[in-house]
């Protein structure tokens, strides 16, 4: 399925409500099943917190998470906690190429049981649920933050809590530190020294306790890239944000303003302004706690005629695709010059634009929506446009309501 892309301006004044963050609705929706007297109030909508969602509430024994990475790795250790439950945990053929031995090694030690059924490494598990008495255990800390949070969601369970020491730079420590507040929220004693995360096993009842999740902050990323193509005084109105956020994507609000974007807060709206052309200096950026939106200001800058320098983006590489290389490919059909390594990018601008560029999205919803903007400079096709629906399922209705022209 293609969708083409017509040349469209965003209308001056617009106004978008965007549903609950991906990141921190997964986090409660596991904590949901191991405390049920938590209540969720704008959970996400996607792809990924439905399929998790429905492996919480279900009893199948055998359960397909397609190419959702945060449900699988979160899941792992949900159900090696689990006395008595046998599941075999699956996904689609890119999930089967991920790898998760750190994770699932790190739940050995703890004293889990879990085998792989295809290739060593990856998915597919076969779980059988223990009651995990150990609790120290040693994890690398620079692969990806979700082998942590994973731990980390299911400690207060653990008999005897947990002692997790971290090994090398830690990534993404913003997802870590929504996980402990998010624990915080719900009485969770943890502490967090040097390298080493302690949280305690949860003795006494929890008492009904409501959680309003914020937006998606990555979903917010595209806006800002709109607003940053968009002539000066165009406006988008995003809900419902908090200046205070949990999540590592609000420091878009500080990216965006090299390029001209202002954000106003009024409660829990957040008003997006063009207020000047950037200069157009180089972007130098190390995204180490952000990576998620690394392609969105990747394409911000192809888009503005920007040089930029994007580094910390290692765990790129394991994503629903190859996020680096995904990028390269596609920056360069509009003539840009891009090089790569395994931790970083480097784009040259281009002179002119190429019309009528087709993007492949590699079953990678965030390549869909990132490059969806360059649609304010130029036509273009985007290739399996629904992948969206992965975080984001009304994007494209959204898009069309506040000017988008495109056609299927």
């Amino acid at each position: 399925m293609i969708l083409k892309l017509y040349k469209s301006e965003v209308h001056r004044a617009s106004s978008i409500t965007i549903t609950g963050s991906k990141s921190e609705s997964n986090r409660l929706l596991l904590l949901q099943a191991l405390f049920p007297e938590l209540v969720i109030n704008n959970c996400s909508n996607s792809d990924d917190s439905k399929v998790m969602a429905k492996a919480l509430a279900g009893d199948d024994s055998i359960i397909d998470i397609h190419h959702a990475g945060t449900a699988m790795r979160f899941l792992t250790a949900f159900f090696a906690s689990r006395q008595g439950k046998e599941v075999v945990l699956t996904g689609s053929q890119r999930m089967k190429e991920r790898p998760i031995a750190i994770l699932v090694e790190a739940l050995k030690a703890l004293g889990a049981d879990i085998s792989y059924l295809e290739t060593e490494g990856c998915p597919p598990l076969l779980i059988k649920g223990k009651t995990l008495s150990k609790n120290q255990v040693s994890l690398k800390a620079n692969v990806s933050s979700q082998y942590i949070s994973a731990l980390l969601l299911i400690a207060s369970k653990l008999e005897n809590g947990l002692a997790l020491t971290l090994e090398g730079d830690i990534t993404s420590m913003p997802y870590i530190q929504m996980t402990l507040d998010l624990l915080s929220q719900l009485g969770i004693e943890s502490r967090f020294e040097n390298q080493t995360i302690s949280v305690q096993p949860k003795v006494s009842p929890l008492k009904t306790k409501v959680i309003t999740v914020e937006s998606d902050w990555s979903s917010a990323s595209y806006y800002f890239s709109m607003v940053a193509l968009s002539p000066v005084g165009t406006e988008i109105t995003l809900s419902s944000y908090n200046k205070t956020s949990l999540q590592g994507d609000s420091v878009l609000v500080d990216i965006y303003k090299l390029f001209g974007v202002a954000s106003k807060f009024d409660e829990h709206a957040l008003t997006l302004i063009k207020q000047e052309d950037g200069d157009k200096q180089p972007i130098i950026i190390n995204l180490k706690n952000a990576p998620d939106i690394a392609q969105t200001i990747a394409v911000t800058c192809l888009g503005l005629g920007l040089e930029c320098q994007l580094s910390g983006l290692h765990t790129l590489k394991i994503k629903e695709t190859d996020r680096l290389v995904a990028l390269q490919n596609e920056l360069q059909k509009f003539g840009a010059q891009v090089s790569i390594t395994s931790e970083a990018l480097q784009l040259q601008p281009i002179s002119e634009w190429q019309n009528d560029v087709t993007i492949a999205t590699y079953n990678d919803h965030r390549m869909a929506m990132a490059f969806a903007p360059l649609a304010l400079k130029t036509n273009l096709k985007i290739e399996d446009y629904m992948v969206v629906s992965k975080s984001y399922p009304t994007f494209w209705d959204d898009l069309k309501a506040i000017g988008f022209k495109f056609s299927k």
